[in-house]
Formats: C-alpha cells, structure tokens, sequence
C-alpha cells in the first residue's frame, strides 16, 4: 500500500496520498472503497496533473468521523475544506459512485472552486439499486453484527458482485487490500452508520450545476441521469463495465479525464 499524508480537517486525520504536477484534479472513491480504488488512473494522470486523493471519512486509513455525521453535503464540505488546507484553490473533481455523488454536490455549493466535474457511475437519484453492503447494513438485525464481525468471504462477494465483464481484476489481492482497508478499527461501525444515514433528496438541483462536466457511466448502472439533467454535459457509456470503472478499465478512464480535462 501507498504511504499517505495526512491534515488535520473536522475533528480527525484526513488521509491522502498527492503525486504529480499541473492543474489539480481530485479523484473521491466509492462507499466501501479507499484511494487505491483510484490508484492505476492516478498514476496515468499525474504525468500532466497534480493528482490528489483522499480516503473519505468513514473509510480506508481516515476512518470514522468523531461526529458520524455522514451526510453526502458534510462530506463535500470537509472536502472543501481539506481542499483549503492543503492550499488548492480551484481543481477538476472526480468521484466514483458516492465519490461522484459528493462531487456534484460540492460543484453546486462551490461553483467558484469546482472547475471541471467528472462523475463516473455517479450516485444522487433515489431511483438507484443498492449494492449488497449497503442493503446488509441496513437490516436491522444484522446492523449490530455488522459493526463488530464481516468475514472476508461478504468483501469478496460484494466485490463480485460490483465489477462488469472484466471479473479478472477481483483476485485475492484486491480482496485482502479491501477487506483490510474495511476491518480497521470503527471502519465496520462507520460504514453501517453511513448506510443508514437520511440523505436528503437534493437530485431536483442537479440542473443547476453550471460547471463543465464529463459523465462516465457504465451501460448496465441503472437510475442516474446526469447527461440528461446536466445543462451542456458530455457523456461517455463503457459497453461491459460494472460499478467500480476506474479499477476494471482504469486506462478507458483515464484517458476519457485527460481529453475532458486538456
């Protein structure tokens, strides 16, 4: 695993790793995720970009927020904010499912900052299916388990069950790195408490987004509608992807940012 930095933003250690130079994009994974998930397409972008990305709160080596506050706008706020800390003003933003979702919310509440908006298998419509984990979490019975105690065989699973065509990619390294990632200490507790957190429905505003953006999706995501809603947005379907499209087609990716972005 890569070494991180950290800083100091609401109460707890936000964990990243930063490599290259130019303009900064900023790459927000998905719920169950870390950074690696990111890692391959950071690596073919940081030859012509200043590639930063943080391990959300809740996951990966930040961990759970002392306030377990999981709101999808909290998030885009401490990602503002550890944003400023780290002394970027401006930037590209792109985020993978609940990364992307956090990402078009901080593009409508600072537009200022936000200059392109990637959103790969994007989250924010309510008509969306939810991935195993998520519906486990939210089952009161199970929830008190869940926080304690989830075998590796469930990661495996989950990750299966969240890839396209490419499946080759879920070897036993992924598994181990994500299942690890995952059991570190509160990372269980948090996830259950992000899963069973009220988001609000803020999809009505996705019109308002006045920020050029690149949507990413996979042709078998079902209910999001960001090319349609998006006033002047671009898209782009990978035929066979699953949901986690930076890690089974990371050069497709990224190379569909380096031509939105140049």
């Amino acid at each position: 695993m890569e070494s991180t930095q950290s800083v100091a933003i609401d109460g707890q250690r936000i964990h990243y790793v930063r490599a290259g130079r130019g303009p900064a994009v900023v790459l927000l994974h998905g719920s169950g995720s870390s950074l690696e998930g990111f890692g391959r397409v950071a690596e073919l972008l940081s030859s012509s970009f200043d590639v930063i990305r943080p391990d959300l709160p809740g996951f990966g080596r930040t961990g759970p927020r002392p306030d377990r506050d999981y709101r999808v706008r909290t998030y885009a706020g401490t990602i503002a904010r550890f944003l400023t800390a780290l002394e970027v003003p401006h930037f590209a933003l792109a985020g993978n499912s609940l990364g992307g979702n956090i990402a078009w919310n901080l593009a409508l509440d600072a537009p200022e900052r936000v200059d392109r908006l990637v959103l790969v298998n994007a989250t924010g419509y309510p008509e969306k299916t939810l991935p195993a984990g998520l519906r486990l979490a939210r089952n009161p019975a199970l929830r008190p388990l869940l926080r304690r105690w989830l075998p590796r065989s469930a990661t495996e699973r989950g990750l299966r069950e969240a890839v396209g065509a490419n499946s080759a990619i879920v070897d036993d390294a992924m598994v181990d790195r994500v299942h690890a990632l995952t059991s570190r200490p509160g990372n269980r507790s948090a996830f259950v408490d992000f899963a069973t957190t009220d988001q609000p429905d803020r999809s009505a505003d996705i019109p308002k987004i006045a920020v050029p953006t690149l949507v990413l999706r996979s042709a078998e995501i079902d209910g999001q509608h960001f090319a349609r809603d998006i006033p002047g947005a671009t898209e782009r379907v990978h035929a066979d992807g699953g949901h986690l499209l930076p890690e089974e087609d990371p050069s497709w990716v990224a190379k569909a940012i380096r031509e939105f972005l140049q």
